[in-house]
């Protein structure tokens, strides 16, 4: 071997052991991502604009109302989850509407367990795998009177559970409007008390926005859509140019139903689920977190909605304004 041979394989064995340590080091266990993921945030700015954007709980609530956020992913790590974490404390802390248990482990669905709560949020979390037990104890909780948020990702989860998949409305099926864009949202139910953090108007908000398994969704005959994108603007129908999704929508983009919030019973129970909240900062908008407290209080019984399915009420849209650039 020549002396140029021999600084080649040096500077090789050099590269290909720094990438072999580096593989080494990556976070394996869900606590080693999530660290590695979150790092220190929310930072200190990031908590004092959430916790002064916290709004008012819109009714009294039941004594002693109990949540247990769940936000463990076994796919995709929103960066959001810590900030969503702390606006959900910051709300319990500030509304006294209900206390909040925080919960990363699997072993917090039991029947037993649950027993203490009177509401699930699952915080953006993905692919989630509950044994059958778990899953048992998470329908029978609802069925039996008690309540389920999901927020975002929340529907991003339950692959090879179907009524898991059914329970909160439908599976994530990629996201055309993506996180850097603003997009325009209309009404659907203006009038209902879930939507009151709206004023009766649509709007324009930064946020990525899901669409849905087509197989999966539960649509409007059973679900009572709250708010979807207004397609009848063309920088919400810009993205479906995308030739990997044109063939999805073979007709008029503009006709393209994209529910993005909804309510519905279940049993005895009821579920609330946004699609709002991949932004870490959507944490500290008012607006949203008012739409958000006002359906955890929903799903906890202390505020009145109606959930009768879309399809069997009466309703007229609140479209978005034109967007002035």
């Amino acid at each position: 071997m020549n002396k140029y041979s021999l600084i080649i394989s040096l500077i090789f064995a050099a590269v290909l052991g720094t990438a072999l340590a580096q593989k080494k080091e990556q976070p394996k266990t869900w606590s080693e991502k999530a660290a590695a993921r979150f790092g220190d945030n929310p930072t200190a700015e990031a908590k004092e604009e959430i916790a002064s954007n916290i709004p008012e709980a819109t009714v009294s609530p039941q004594p002693d109302r109990k949540v247990l956020v769940f936000w463990r992913c076994e796919g995709f790590i929103h960066t959001s989850i810590p900030f969503g974490n702390y606006a959900l404390e910051q709300i319990a802390e500030q509304t006294d509407a209900f206390t909040i248990d925080l919960a990363d482990e699997y072993e917090v669905f039991t029947k037993k367990n649950l027993a203490a709560y009177d509401a699930i949020l699952f915080n953006n979390t993905t692919n989630l795998v509950p044994n059958e037990t778990q899953q048992e104890a998470i329908l029978d909780f609802i069925e039996n009177g008690k309540g389920i948020v999901g927020l975002h990702a929340a529907a991003d989860n339950f692959k090879k559970w179907e009524e898991g998949i059914a329970l909160m409305g439908g599976v994530f099926d990629g996201h055309p409007w993506t996180a850097g864009g603003t997009w325009a949202f209309k009404l659907d139910d203006p009038e209902n008390s879930l939507n009151a953090a709206f004023d009766g108007d649509g709007f324009w908000h930064k946020d990525e926005i899901y669409w849905y398994k087509p197989d999966s969704f539960e649509g409007r005959d059973r679900l009572r859509v709250l708010l979807s994108l207004d397609m009848s603007h063309p920088q919400n129908a810009a993205p479906l140019k995308n030739e990997k999704f044109k063939a999805k929508v073979p007709g008029d983009p503009t006709k393209l139903d994209v529910p993005v919030s909804w309510c519905r019973e279940v049993g005895k129970g009821r579920l609330f689920y946004t699609n709002l909240g991949h932004n870490d900062m959507t944490f500290a908008n008012k607006t949203v977190l008012t739409h958000i407290l006002d359906g955890i209080q929903f799903a906890l019984g202390d505020l009145e909605a109606d959930a009768i399915p879309s399809s069997k009420a009466k309703l007229a849209a609140a479209t978005a304004p034109k967007k002035s650039d």
